[in-house]
């Protein structure tokens, strides 16, 4: 599942969050601020779930309120986080994705067309008050070999219109969309094994705030254990760290981190290291822990897919377990 996929069978159906914004009130009254007043009731009830409230013809104009680079100089390409202010108009809920419609026309001369990205907020947003929506963005740009530098004629139209926004530009949206990438929060001992490639970090950004940074009633009945694994080139590409840290010593035994640094570290055959490797050596503690009913989630790019896929097979024959293909088609539907 990635920040720029879609699912053509979502419904077209328009659900809406019941926004009660005393409960913050209350809550800042007290000096006990908690995360409450865009909750379900029971906070686990997904029947309500905002979906494709705006679409592509009618879309909603959104306000961007920050671009910020969060990748250092050495990174392998331009990463930014962009803060959009929807006015609690757009409400979505972890996992989902945002719909943007960049400005101009195609070479045939019809305008340009939706682009999805997974948001990396929860349903609060950063701000806490629930108007906003975060994305995580990476430029997209074309290297021409003739040039030997990237070629401007040749760039992602969507990504670099968000990455160049300013604070105040408005933005056609379209969305919230997705109902797959969504938190078992009626089960809060289910164990959460998150894998990402570079930007698919987004979702899992969402996920981890809402079980651990913010004051959620599923971060205070969660139990079980919340493990990323995240697959960037180099120190410099890494993601959220200065978020991730905090989190690691707070909650040593509910949250867990392994990076996968392809062009700083080696895997045990000795080649890069790709997250596919990572997660490998790791292979029959995640094998363990999905047997007992733990979520494993995939976002970003495609090709970390047969490597778990394998890994999974040969942890089956190990244990000769003849389950390889149930495990498989159960990843595959993620």
């Amino acid at each position: 599942m990635g920040g720029g996929s879609s699912d053509p069978w979502f419904p077209d159906t328009v659900a809406t969050v019941l926004v009660d914004k005393s409960g913050l009130l209350q809550a800042e009254q007290s000096g006990e601020p908690k995360q409450d007043f865009l909750e379900a009731s029971p906070y686990y009830d997904m029947s309500n779930i905002p979906v494709n409230t705006y679409k592509a013809k009618t879309p909603f104009m959104g306000k961007v309120k920050s671009v910020k680079r969060i990748v250092g100089p050495e990174a392998t390409g331009e990463t930014c986080d962009i803060v959009i202010d929807h006015g609690g108009k757009m409400p979505y809920w972890e996992g989902q994705s945002y719909g943007v419609i960049p400005p101009g026309v195609k070479d045939n001369g019809k305008p340009n067309t939706v682009r999805l990205y997974s948001i990396a907020s929860t349903r609060y947003g950063d701000d806490m008050t629930g108007n906003t929506g975060t994305l995580c963005v990476r430029r997209a740009t074309y290297w021409c070999p003739e040039l030997k530098a990237d070629d401007p004629a040749k760039k992602g139209i969507c990504s670099n219109f968000l990455c160049d926004a300013k604070a105040g530009d408005e933005l056609k949206m379209t969305g919230p969309s997705g109902k797959v990438m969504l938190l078992p929060e009626s089960a809060p001992e289910t164990d959460i094994i998150m894998v990402a490639t570079g930007t698919g970090i987004a979702p899992y950004r969402g996920f981890i705030r809402r079980l651990f940074t913010e004051k959620t009633p599923y971060g205070e009945d969660f139990k079980g254990v919340a493990w990323l694994f995240l697959g960037v080139a180099n120190s410099d590409a890494l993601l959220y760290d200065n978020e991730w840290q905090p989190i690691l010593k707070a909650h040593p035994k509910n949250f867990r981190l392994d990076y996968a640094l392809s062009r700083e570290a080696t895997n045990a055959k000795g080649g890069k290291m790709y997250i596919q490797d990572k997660v490998e050596e790791y292979a029959d503690e995640v094998f363990e822990r999905l047997e007992k009913g733990a979520h494993m989630y995939f976002c970003g790019l495609k090709g970390m897919m047969p490597g778990i896929q394998d890994m999974l097979k040969s942890v089956c024959e190990k244990k000769e377990i003849d389950r390889s293909e149930e495990h498989t088609s159960e990843l595959q539907s993620l």
